[in-house]
């Protein structure tokens, strides 16, 4: 069975400086993944945020690539990326999740053309969190 739970936070309340993140919790005793989007002004963000992290963890699952080794990536890219390697994490050749990340990449931005969100302001919007 599939439980999927999705919070917008205050981006302070990451648990690094991403807008989205993903983890396995626990809700009663029932495995529950839970995705957590930095709030926004516009919530057509939130929601495309939203939906790339939930392709991109179920494909990683269904793969078998371990979500801490993606967060311990995330975490060592992060404190790195000012030497200008990518944009993003998950745009990163060494990324343990970079075909995942692509692909729901792609879907976000079909998604976003449907939502007529100019992605240049969406992607400035995410960078000035």
């Amino acid at each position: 069975m599939l439980n999927v739970r999705i919070r917008t936070i205050p981006h302070r309340m990451q648990e690094y400086d991403t807008v989205g993140n993903y983890r396995r919790d626990l809700d009663g005793g029932v495995e529950v993944l839970e995705i957590r989007v930095s709030r926004m002004r516009d919530r057509r963000y939130e929601f495309l945020v939203a939906l790339h992290e939930l392709i991109e963890a179920f494909l990683c699952q269904w793969r078998g690539v371990p979500f801490a080794q993606i967060t311990r990536f995330d975490i060592e890219y992060e404190a790195r990326r000012a030497t200008g390697d990518c944009p993003e994490p998950g745009a990163s050749a060494r990324a343990p999740y970079r075909r995942e990340h692509r692909f729901a990449e792609k879907i976000e931005r079909a998604v976003a053309r449907e939502l007529k969100v100019d992605w240049d302001k969406y992607d400035r919007a995410v960078a000035r969190l």
